[in-house]
């Protein structure tokens, strides 16, 4: 059952008492007497110091592989595997 207009409720930033600002213009608390507008909750947080959902995720875009160079061993094998066909010359032979 909610309380009969007594105001805004707190907690006491300080002291954690709950009570009701009675609709007051300074909501003070009644143990401690700190005043609940200068709550560090209510304080914007420090540029660098946002929560996590305040962030945003970097977009990381996909890159193509590059295709490897092949090494100098590589480059022989390649070239011992190459088929020559024997070139026939158009002149004969002298005997």
């Amino acid at each position: 059952m909610p309380a009969k207009d007594l105001g805004t409720k707190y907690v006491c930033f300080k002291c954690s008492t709950k009570f009701y600002d009675m609709k007051k213009p300074d909501p003070l608390c009644p143990k401690c007497g700190a005043d609940q507008r200068e709550s560090p909750a209510l304080k914007p947080a420090p540029e660098g110091r946002r929560g996590r959902l305040a962030s945003t995720p970097k977009v990381i875009e996909p890159t193509e592989p590059e295709e490897p160079e092949a090494t100098e061993a590589e480059e022989e094998e390649d070239l011992d595997s190459f088929d020559e066909e024997p070139v026939e010359s158009d002149q004969e032979e002298e005997i």
